[in-house]
């Protein structure tokens, strides 16, 4: 079917709807027409889509169905509403979704972390691999240390919150490579591990746990979350079961790019954690930690409760067809 011989056909019942649409009162006869016309655009819509699906003239359609069906519902655009379905909907079921891949991914992280720690703890002679013995000495009684209080609390929080947020789309974005999300993780374990261990060979090991706890438990979740979605990323192009691999491909990237956005807020939150929490000379450790676990369990409780209820709900982490727009199919 020649699309252009089509629009050239309909368009003058299109062009009447989207004038309708766009009149603040119709007449009862009006309203009527405007009825009719919108089920006609939408069987056109559906040939188009079909038969000839040339994408400016789908999308050109699509706005003029989109206007008129709000006025036909009557709805509206509503930030407060759309920032509530975000919280409790989107972004929880975002997270949830790929809960047990991000439990893997932490718990290969925290093994990686603790056997690097307990080589260093018995095998000190791997810490000349690390620097000299100055430096090393240096590292573990005061640069280990003044990293958090070198800065201005509102700076360092901003500075720890950008670079993190970085790190972490990068690790969702380079999912698809199958290898950027390994190398982020695995570096960062080995680095908190290394440094673990060469503090504990100055005999500062409760000042590592006292100033990595407070902020990293959630930040350090963050990250393995990252991890998590771009490996998931990969996967859908490996394995994609039923669908095409494109489409697989496709369906899984929307889906994960809410994780990355969802990050930049989680790491918001982690960095004024470290800003403001962790240097901080008023509060005693306990409480600092104690804070962070808090931190920590409140995230995964507002994932756990609005994400299984978005499922339950039968709300997807997917964006509905007509966020998706046209596509086309090849025979």
């Amino acid at each position: 079917m020649d699309s252009l011989a089509f629009a050239k056909t309909h368009e003058e019942s299109w062009d009447r709807l989207d004038k309708l649409s766009r009149r603040r009162v119709l007449s009862g006869a009006e309203s009527d027409e405007f009825a009719q016309l919108y089920q006609k655009t939408a069987g056109d819509l559906a040939v188009l889509r079909s038969q000839a699906p040339d994408p400016d003239l789908v999308l050109n359609l699509s706005a003029i169905l989109g206007r008129a069906r709000s006025r036909l519902t009557g709805s509206t655009f509503s930030p407060l509403n759309t920032i509530v379905k975000l919280f409790t909907v989107t972004l929880p079921l975002a997270f949830y979704r790929i809960r047990w891949w991000s439990a893997a991914v932490s718990l290969a992280c925290i093994a990686l972390f603790a056997a690097v720690l307990v080589s260093f703890v018995l095998h000190p002679e791997m810490l000349t691999n690390a620097g000299s013995e100055e430096q090393l000495k240096d590292y573990a009684n005061r640069a280990f240390q003044s990293y958090y209080v070198e800065y201005d609390n509102s700076d360092f929080a901003a500075m720890v919150w950008t670079n993190n947020a970085w790190i972490a789309l990068q690790c969702v974005a380079g999912g698809i490579t199958g290898i950027y999300p390994l190398i982020v993780l695995f570096q960062n374990s080995v680095g908190i591990g290394q440094a673990g261990g060469i503090l504990y060979h100055y005999g500062s090991i409760s000042e590592f746990f006292q100033l990595i706890l407070p902020h990293g438990q959630l930040e350090l979740c963050a990250i393995f979350i990252a991890g998590a979605a771009g490996l998931k990323i990969f996967w859908a192009w490996v394995s994609p079961g039923r669908q095409p691999r494109r489409d697989s491909l496709a369906t899984e990237g929307r889906q994960t790019m809410m994780v990355g956005f969802g990050l930049i807020i989680v790491l918001f939150i982690s960095g004024l954690v470290e800003g403001f929490v962790t240097p901080s000379a008023l509060l005693p450790w306990p409480l600092k930690i104690a804070i962070g676990t808090v931190v920590l369990l409140m995230f995964w409780a507002w994932v756990i409760a609005y994400g299984r209820r978005a499922v339950k709900r039968g709300f997807s982490a997917d964006q509905s067809a007509q966020e998706i727009g046209w596509t086309v199919t090849y025979n």
